[in-house]
């Protein structure tokens, strides 16, 4: 494991070396030495009988994950804190239970401890100085004259056994957000807050045990990464895209900004995207670099520094530039928190009374949208038109809609039908319908690079769909909305399903959306993912001519002879040919020569690591 020094004596410099610990029944020793050889040379040693708490330190304190600390008294009744990073956290509790068990009949055991470190003369926990009382009560139950309820009996020598046998098996996560429990029976969590998985059967939503309150509950899944996951870090952006990157930096504008993301072209390979203005004879952009592995397992961007985990390369990169084009620096907005699956783990129907409703944001086929807040909750309110729609059966579908959950779809909430019109609750975004969007910014987004980069989110978000066998019907620019940071999110996804309006069909006239449609879908109204598919076309149309109108001034009737005969739509001005290719690909008139959305969204990977 790696140990911390202690810095007993003033002015020493503070570091983590690679130590082997030994436990015995009386001493944790720790040594030094050449792991190939076998010699060592001890470096010190804690007497058991002298420890007052055996705890888990608050890994954000650090830059480092499992970090666990042995209080202890010195002869002279001075404590000192020994910190010791496991390399797993597994690791980690096997350690504490092994430590706990054999200090559990020490009479100078305490109930309190720093949950924090002693960093630069004071606690970072209560920002108290040496000799503060601790302000943490002790996770573990202590009881001096019996041994501790739950835990084994002292023993004068560690057990024979695997320590599998000793430590029942846990799952232990770390929460990312803050998140506001709003139905009986849920859970309130703070960022950081350590939990244990008590049930994981449900996928949206699980059970936990809040390890230093006690509490449980359930809470929402996506809000929770097992402790060590590069997900408890703001600057991991997981699965994104080089250009989602590239927006996001280009955005910040922040010298030294910076994201991790898994990298598009090598599976397990991570990459390092920086923004940087002060590049010799070059305007401002994003630099990728990929994070290397050499044959001991340490990471590294280059030889200068090399580390055994990658919050620790990043935080020495944050310090020392050390061959990058310039130091990190984190971004200043950090990520929001993701929707969750419906407000509670078992909340679908929303009293209407609990909405407090705000400006319209705009009205269709299906009814007036307006703003709303669900308590402190941002929501979009879709009033729905009385006959417009079968209710019973949207009904029926949407809790089964509630539970589609992706970063690139907007989220359903719930409902309020016990009145009429019903309610339809879901995600607010920000900046309202991507087409309008366009319309609004064309002048800065006119060839830039955003737009591809928003073509491929609107893409993600279909795959989603295809995967879970569920057909749009009505993709389009003004059914996708725009959020913070310019993210994409497909929204009305099934809802052309239940209209009734007779308008809305083929042979009703200008309300069904013509200029959309496959011919699939104007000779047999046969929807598919490949019809879809060819929707999506004509949206990377509208986005790459900023939200002008498919086929221009051309009626219906024009608009089917045209899709008939076998002519598409010309290839934007601003559209590259490799892009515009992609659109010619959705729009083959055989349904089942269509790519998938997945295929799809492979091409734009690879267009843009070109």
């Amino acid at each position: 494991m790696t140990k911390r020094s202690q810095n007993k004596r003033s002015f020493t410099p503070t570091n983590w070396k690679e130590r082997w610990f030994v436990l015995s029944p009386e001493n944790l020793i720790y040594f030094d030495g050449d792991r190939q050889s076998g010699r060592r040379k001890e470096r010190g040693r804690v007497e058991l009988s002298r420890v007052v708490a055996v705890e888990c330190v608050n890994s954000v304190v650090f830059q480092r994950d499992y970090v666990f600390q042995l209080c202890y008294l010195s002869e002279e009744k001075e404590q000192y804190v020994l910190y010791i990073a496991a390399v797993s956290g597994y690791e980690r509790d096997e350690w504490l239970g092994y430590l706990r068990r054999l200090v559990a009949a020490n009479e100078c055991l305490s109930d309190w401890y720093h949950e924090g470190a002693f960093i630069r003369n004071q606690w970072s926990c209560c920002k108290g100085g040496k000799d503060v009382a601790a302000c943490t009560a002790v996770t573990w139950t202590i009881n001096h004259n019996n041994n501790p309820p739950g835990h084994p009996t002292p023993s004068p020598t560690p057990p024979n056994g695997p320590l599998s046998d000793m430590m029942p098996h846990r799952k232990v996560v770390v929460a990312l957000y803050d998140y506001n429990a709003t139905t009986v029976g849920d859970m309130s969590l703070r960022k950081h807050d350590e939990l244990e998985v008590l049930d994981d059967t449900q996928e949206h939503w699980w059970k936990m045990r809040n390890i230093k309150t006690k509490e449980e509950g359930f809470a929402p899944s996506n809000y929770v990464r097992d402790q060590g996951s590069l997900q408890q870090y703001d600057w991991y952006l997981g699965d994104a895209t080089r250009h989602r990157a590239e927006v996001l930096l280009m955005n910040q504008e922040r010298e030294g900004g910076f994201v991790v993301r898994n990298s598009t072209t090598n599976s397990g390979i991570y990459t390092l995207s920086v923004f940087s203005k002060h590049l010799p004879r070059s305007r401002p952009q994003v630099k990728h670099y990929h994070i290397k592995k050499d044959q001991e397992g340490n990471y590294y961007l280059s030889h200068h520094i090399k580390c055994p985990t990658i919050p620790e390369l990043i935080y020495r990169h944050q310090l020392n530039p050390a061959g990058l084009c310039t130091r990190l620096r984190p971004i200043s907005q950090g990520r929001e928190a993701p929707t969750t699956a419906g407000l509670g783990h078992d909340k679908w129907e929303i009293d209407p009374s609990q909405l407090n409703l705000m400006e319209e944001l705009g009205s269709g086929q299906f009814g007036v949208v307006r703003h709303g807040k669900l308590g402190s909750l941002h929501v979009a309110v879709k009033m729905m038109k009385e006959g417009t729609m079968s209710e019973d059966e949207f009904i029926e579908e949407a809790k089964v809609m509630r539970q589609l959950r992706h970063q690139n779809l907007v989220q359903l909430y719930g409902v309020c039908s016990k009145r009429r019109p019903i309610y339809i609750v879901t995600e607010y975004l920000c900046h309202g319908s991507l087409l309008n969007y366009l319309r609004d910014n064309e002048r800065t987004l006119l060839n830039n690079t955003a737009v591809l980069d928003m073509c491929s989110q609107v893409c993600a978000g279909m795959e989603y769909l295809e995967k879970k066998k569920f057909i749009h019907r009505d993709l389009a620019a003004r059914n996708c909305l725009v959020g913070a940071n310019s993210e994409i999110k497909v929204g009305d996804f099934g809802l052309a399903r239940y209209v009734v309006d007779d308008e809305y069909n083929s042979s009703g006239g200008a309300k069904f959306p013509i200029k959309w449609a496959a011919p699939e879908v104007l000779n047999f109204m046969r929807f598919s993912s490949k019809s879809d598919v060819w929707a999506f076309g004509v949206l990377m149309w509208e986005v790459y001519t900023c939200g002008k109108m498919p086929y221009g001034r051309m009626r219906n009737p024009e608009v089917v002879e045209m899709v008939q005969s076998g002519r598409v739509l010309e290839q934007p001005r601003y559209c590259p040919d490799d892009v515009y290719s992609i659109m010619q690909h959705c729009w083959t008139p055989v349904a089942e020569s269509r790519p998938s959305f997945s295929e799809i969204l492979i091409q734009f990977m690879n267009i843009a690591d070109e």
